[in-house]
């Protein structure tokens, strides 16, 4: 499974420019989308069958709270966080598309990652923050409720080691994450 993390995400045909070049030319199996500009920079990255758009709604690093926390009133739906209108408006966005709209939502906040997979139970997830972050492993099952999830370790991997036992090291951090992940 490749996942591209370019987090991309602009309209039209730039969009899809963008979309046809991670998914047809990169051959990703999913994609990173920043929803900033709205429905129609997210739905060039649905269009491919069989592929995964992980649009950012919940995102691990501490700004992240700058934006997604706020609250927004949208068109028929009252006030909620602007994380939630985000996905809301992803899913609404996929409708009739044949790609697989998902959410990056950070190990770094477990209650808003229960909340996130309670809305959306049937959507895979991409969980960056377990490790160096500080997101724990056993907070994003219990939070995960058994949905589609997908966790990101980059840095407790690529840092494993800066010497020549780096491999070896990679592989150990990479294998304890799987066993701490295994239900």
């Amino acid at each position: 499974l490749l996942i591209l993390d370019g987090k991309r995400g602009d309209i039209g045909n730039t969009g899809r420019r963008y979309a046809t070049a991670l998914y047809d030319r990169l051959l990703g199996d999913a994609s990173t989308v920043a929803p900033y500009m709205g429905a129609d920079s997210v739905a060039p990255f649905l269009e491919h069958e069989g592929r995964c758009a992980f649009v950012l709604a919940l995102t691990s690093n501490p700004g992240g709270a700058d934006l997604q926390a706020l609250v927004a009133r949208g068109p028929n739906v009252g006030e909620q966080s602007l994380w939630r209108h985000t996905a809301d408006m992803a899913i609404r966005a996929s409708d009739g598309l044949p790609g697989t709209v998902g959410f990056v939502a950070g190990a770094t906040r477990p209650g808003l990652l229960a909340e996130i997979r309670e809305a959306y139970p049937e959507a895979p997830l991409l969980v960056p923050g377990v490790g160096a972050q500080g997101g724990s492993a056993a907070d994003v099952l219990s939070a995960n409720a058994r949905g589609p999830l997908l966790v990101n370790s980059s840095r407790g991997i690529l840092y494993a080691s800066g010497g020549d036992d780096f491999a070896e090291a990679a592989r150990d951090a990479a294998h304890r994450l799987a066993d701490t992940l295994t239900i």
